[in-house]
C-alpha cells in the first residue's frame, strides 16, 4: 500500500536499535526507550499552512531526528509507521 501524506505530513520509520548494551546485557522491549532516529518514507507536497508558505526540507530516504513524543503511530502492511508535522523533526542526520 502506498501512502501519499497531506500538507507538511512526513511518514518516517523508525531505525531500531539493538537489543543489548555494549558491554553485552540484553534489554527487555520495556526498558527500551523509543527510538528517535528514523527513516523517510513518504512527504507531504507542503504549501500553504496556517497562512504561511511550507517548503518541504526533507525527502525520501533522510535519516532524521525527531522529537520523543510527536506524531501518531500506524501499523500499515505489518510495518509500524509515525506520521509527523515536518515541524517535528529535528534534524537531518548525514
Amino acid at each position: 500500500m502506498a501512502i501519499k501524506p497531506l500538507f507538511d505530513k512526513v511518514v518516517i520509520k523508525a531505525i531500531e536499535k539493538s537489543d543489548t548494551t555494549e558491554s553485552g546485557i540484553v534489554l527487555p522491549g520495556a526498558a527500551q526507550e523509543k527510538p528517535q532516529l528514523a527513516e523517510v518514507i513518504a512527504v507531504g507536497p507542503g504549501g500553504i499552512i496556517d497562512g504561511k508558505e511550507t517548503v518541504m526540507q526533507v525527502k525520501v530516504g533522510d535519516k532524521v531526528l525527531y522529537s520523543k513524543y510527536a506524531g501518531s503511530e500506524f501499523k500499515i502492511d505489518g510495518q509500524e509507521v509515525v506520521i509527523v508535522r515536518q515541524a517535528d523533526i529535528l534534524a537531518i542526520v548525514e
